[in-house]
């Protein structure tokens, strides 16, 4: 599995990449826009990533436009809803507190921090990411 970690809080990303490298490659980035160029990298070169850790709270440009971006590539590039990255956004806000409309919501899974393993494992459990 190739997973993506975007957050911009050294301390976070770390612990993050710390637990999901048991799981597969992991890459990371620190702003919205680097996490764009990325996922277009991966995929231009054929090895995309299966998992996006997505931070809403970054530099340069938010989680949610690097997300809307990011399914912009991948809707351009005629991939099927089932096999696209699957997305856990990650925020220090709650859920309700970040105005997303449900029909334009991108990701599949909201988790608010301080991250919790529990809530990761969950989560990919969720997502058939693992078992």
């Amino acid at each position: 599995m190739r997973i993506l970690i975007a957050e911009d809080d050294f301390v976070s990303r770390k612990y993050l990449f710390k637990f999901l490298s048991k799981y597969g490659e992991c890459d990371m980035t620190v702003d919205g826009i680097e996490t764009v160029e990325a996922f277009a990298i991966a995929h231009d070169s054929g090895n995309p990533y299966d998992l996006l850790c997505l931070d809403i709270m970054m530099p340069k440009i938010d989680g949610l436009k690097a997300l809307n971006t990011i399914r912009e590539i991948e809707r351009r590039k005629k991939i099927q809803d089932s096999k696209r990255c699957k997305v856990i956004m990650i925020s220090a806000l709650s859920e309700t507190e970040v105005k997303v409309d449900d029909s334009k919501k991108e990701y599949e899974v909201y988790i608010t921090k301080p991250i919790e393993i529990e809530n990761i494992i969950s989560a990919m459990k969720e997502l058939k990411l693992i078992d």
